[in-house]
């Protein structure tokens, strides 16, 4: 290394120098464990500057001096060596009695700390030690050319020495900053919705007969059909009892008929609450079985967290103070204007120690349920609860149970998604369902992927009992696959609600996202197999998508996603890439017409070079390609709506 000309030699050097000494005095990291290590840890900023304070005042005559000083031999550099570290050790006891006893010069007859002497006769006994000081005594003696100086400085065993001794009088500490490290299940995997009390249900057509209810048992049948699909989590609907007062009747009607069955969101009867499993159902032998079952076929059970009651629940009469009142003393229903859901009485968390009681009991109940085999949640509205709550609850969970994930059934601001997300919950569900052109779709899954992916992990439901969108209602099924690739392939968790690969897409009324003969209030039997016999199901349609994630990890994760240029608006296309793996996605968003168009895409973010070519395989049809940066695409709609492209050389 050259001294570079115009500074001042003698100054560096004397900072070079007092930097040795520095480090000197200081614990060695190998020494910084155990027991006395711990003890250190915790004062070794404040000794470190106290150190330094010290060998500045055993420090020799100022750099600054011009005089030559005569030529030192190796023993008296030795010699001058040893001076120093009695005095530093001297130094350094002197600065502890005073910080003992509160007075300088204060003498006494012993040394404060024997840990001090050990570290003091140590520290003289260390070759590293000595050759710290001596290399400081070397870069002060300006008889020394600086050449040969500086050449002392930069010896390797000057390097590693202060690597074992590093100077800490510059580092603070933080506060202790908590991390949670999730499943991969918190970030990837496909979901399938299923109301238990259909499957398996007989339904009198003329309704002149009391249906029969499925069960846990016969619900069980169909997890083979699910598991088939690829699909790893199985998210049922509330399996508790259901109110009788103001029970809702089909496609919502505010008056049920005496064999109406009621949504099952209206929880709690006399039967039991939140802790208690619907009588049609089956027992908690039952439930267990159903989730045994899904697991020996490689799936988790997912069980909805709704907190609110039908005006029946048993926490209506024995903790009425956890409902909101109005002034004639009635119980307020709960309303999402323009819905009103008279059978549900939400919770009001602001009473005096209501909040607490709430938390307690909610604990209870979930602990309950993971006893049963339960480690997914999905949650129901949390965002009409306090974020407080969530918070306190989660943390609770998690702190024994960290492997129980919570999606958030959070349709709401963004702002108060996003706070749900920092409060704690895994997962959320997000305004897909509303994203349907190409201009919608890039701009919602780069905030997905970019601006969010941090701490708000989306779930991409392509429908729920809730939502059937228009786009769903009005294209067929070259829609339903479409919407499907989307969805498995834009996000690492996706999710279907049954009845998707049958392609139902009947509204209640025109303009209404509400579907005819709704699930949340009545039977609906479906005939799985015979659809698959007549071709009429998406089941392998599903089935092959959710194999390609996994065989595929660059769709398992979020951060990776990357748009393309396509030339026309209804043709869509994007990548996910990772050091291993590539997939390449064209899609054709109009779900009646053919389309054509020229992708461009950026080679960069495909790890090619600008003019590079390679070879694909579309994993939907089988068909090969040569690709390059620039591609002819057309896609039929009626036969494959899209490309699933994988790179094979």
């Amino acid at each position: 290394m050259k001294i570079p000309a115009d500074i001042d030699v003698e100054l560096v050097f004397e900072q070079g120098a007092r930097l040795l000494e520095r480090a000197a005095s200081t614990i060695p990291v190998s020494a910084a464990g155990g027991a006395s290590g711990a003890a250190s840890r915790e004062s070794r900023n404040r000794n470190d500057t106290e150190v330094a304070r010290v060998t500045s005042t055993v420090r020799p005559a100022s750099h600054t001096s011009t005089t030559s000083a005569p030529y030192t031999s190796a023993a008296a550099r030795s010699a001058a060596t040893d001076a120093i570290i009695e005095r530093v050790a001297q130094a350094l006891v002197e600065r502890e009695t005073e910080r003992a006893t509160g007075f300088a010069g204060a003498s006494v007859a012993s040394p404060p700390s024997t840990g001090d002497d050990e570290r003091t006769g140590a520290a003289a006994g260390d070759p590293a030690v000595r050759l710290l000081l001596s290399t400081a005594e070397q870069l002060r003696d300006t008889a020394i050319p600086a050449a040969g100086r500086l050449a002392a400085v930069e010896d390797e065993r000057v390097h590693e020495a202060l690597a074992a001794r590093p100077v800490r009088d510059q580092l603070t500490e933080s506060e202790r900053c908590p991390l949670r490290v999730d499943r991969t299940r918190a970030l990837f995997g496909s979901w399938y919705e299923m109301f238990p009390r259909s499957e398996g249900a007989r339904v009198d057509p003329t309704g002149q007969t009391r249906p029969v209810s499925g069960t846990l048992r016969t619900a069980a049948e169909r997890l083979p059909g699910i598991a088939a699909m690829g699909f790893d989590v199985v998210y049922l609907p509330p399996v508790h009892p259901i109110g009788t007062a103001y029970r809702k009747g089909p496609n919502n009607s505010p008056t049920a008929g005496p064999f109406d069955v009621g949504s099952p969101w209206a929880i709690g009867s006399a039967e039991g609450g939140h802790d208690a499993i619907h009588p049609d159902l089956g027992t908690f032998a039952d439930f267990d079985y159903f989730v045994e079952r899904a697991g020996r076929l490689g799936m988790e059970v997912a069980l909805d967290f709704a907190l609110q009651c039908s005006p029946d629940h048993p926490w209506v009469e024995k903790h009425p103070d956890w409902f909101a009142h109005r002034p004639d003393g009635t119980i307020a229903y709960a309303e999402n204007p323009p819905k009103k859901y008279q059978d549900i009485y939400p919770l009001d968390f602001d009473g005096p120690g209501v909040l607490p009681a709430i938390l307690e009991e909610c604990e209870r109940v979930l602990r309950l349920w993971m006893g049963h085999g339960v480690r997914i949640f999905r949650v129901d509205n949390p965002h009409t609860k306090p974020v407080l709550f969530w918070e306190r609850l989660l943390d609770r969970i998690h702190a024994t149970d960290p492997d129980v994930v919570f999606l958030a059934e959070a349709f709401t601001r963004p702002a108060m998604m996003h706070t749900l997300a920092k409060a704690g919950f895994h997962q959320s569900y997000t305004y897909f369902t509303w994203r349907n052109t190409k201009p919608e779709l890039q701009e919602y899954l780069s905030e997905l992927s970019e601006a969010s992916p941090s701490f708000l992990r989306p779930n991409l439901f392509v429908n729920t009992p809730d939502i059937l969108h228009e786009y769903l209602q009005t294209s067929g099924r070259p829609g339903f696959k479409i919407r499907a690739v989307l969805a498995a392939t834009l996000s690492p968790t996706w999710g279907v609600y049954s009845g998707y690969e049958l392609c139902e897409g009947t509204p209640v009324r025109p303009g209404s996202e509400e579907y005819l003969n709704s699930e949340k209030y009545q039977l609906r039997p479906r005939d799985w197999a015979g659809a698959e016999a007549e071709g009429r199901s998406l089941a392998p349609f599903l089935a092959r998508l959710n194999a390609l994630r996994r065989e595929h990890v660059a769709l398992q994760e979020l951060r990776n996603l990357k748009f393309h240029y396509a030339d026309n608006a209804a043709v869509l296309c994007y990548s996910k890439r990772t050091a291993a793996d590539l997939v390449l996605v064209v899609v054709n968003l109009d779900p009646r017409n053919t389309v054509e168009a020229t992708v461009s895409l950026d080679p960069s973010a495909l790890g090619l070079g600008w003019d590079e070519g390679f070879t694909v395989r579309d994993e939907l049809s089988g068909e090969t390609y040569h690709w390059g940066r620039d591609n002819y695409v057309r896609l039929d709609p009626h036969a494959q709506p899209a490309h699933v492209l994988t790179r094979i050389r």
